[in-house]
């Protein structure tokens, strides 16, 4: 007995060997595993939410200014559309010098404070060219004239923000208290079938400016 004891327990520290450092090796590689899983998972999480701030970072294709006469404003600055963007709309407006009749005409008929406290708006803005269209005499006289002056300028406002996509064909409400039409696509559009959008899309802190190549009339 005392021979074969040594012997016995030989063999089952061996077998026991034998069936540990299997499992041992299974456990570790299922640990791998595991963690090689979690990483993989991880990263699978992260990378839609990087995709998602990157397409967050990227401005929408509508998003930006478009327009021949675009390219009258400056580079840099108050009047750049960076230096327009941060700055409510007439403000924005007086700091683009091919806006500075409108700017008048807003001074004069006492709008500044309203269009720069408002909030959500759109503004058709008739280039110093637009208001050249007019023959000087009939100019100075509308600028004279406070009540038709704002009844004029007010039916350039709409209370919404105009994207491009719904310039296409549609029919809005002024702050005149009547409407106005544009139609187009692409990047031609025009209001009331006689102005063109020159330059469109440009942004303000609290309003879409679509600057134009003529005066709005409303009915009078």
């Amino acid at each position: 007995m005392n021979t074969t004891t040594p012997h016995i327990r030989r063999i089952a520290v061996a077998a026991t060997a034998a069936l540990v450092l299997p499992l041992s090796l299974a456990a570790c590689s299922d640990s791998d595993g595991d963690s090689g899983g979690s990483e993989d998972r991880a990263a699978g999480t992260s990378q839609p939410k990087d995709k998602d701030k990157e397409q967050e970072s990227k401005p929408a294709a509508d998003s930006k200014p478009f327009g021949p006469g675009c390219a009258s404003v400056p580079e840099s600055g108050a009047g750049s559309f960076d230096g327009m963007a941060k700055a409510p709309v007439a403000t924005a407006a007086s700091n683009n010098p091919e806006l500075s009749t409108l700017v008048t005409a807003v001074k004069k008929a006492g709008l500044v404070d309203t269009l720069n406290s408002a909030e959500n708006i759109t503004v058709f803005a008739p280039t110093n060219d637009a208001f050249d269209k007019i023959p000087k005499a009939d100019l100075d006289k509308v600028l004279n004239d406070k009540e038709q002056l704002t009844k004029i300028l007010t039916y350039h406002v709409v209370g919404q923000k105009l994207a491009p996509k719904q310039l296409e064909k549609g029919t809005y409400d002024t702050l005149e208290k009547s409407t106005l039409t544009t139609a187009g696509s692409g990047e031609s559009y025009k209001v009331n079938d006689s102005a063109k959008v020159v330059c469109g899309n440009v942004q303000t802190s609290n309003a879409t400016v679509h600057i134009v190549d003529t005066v709005l009339m409303p009915k009078m």
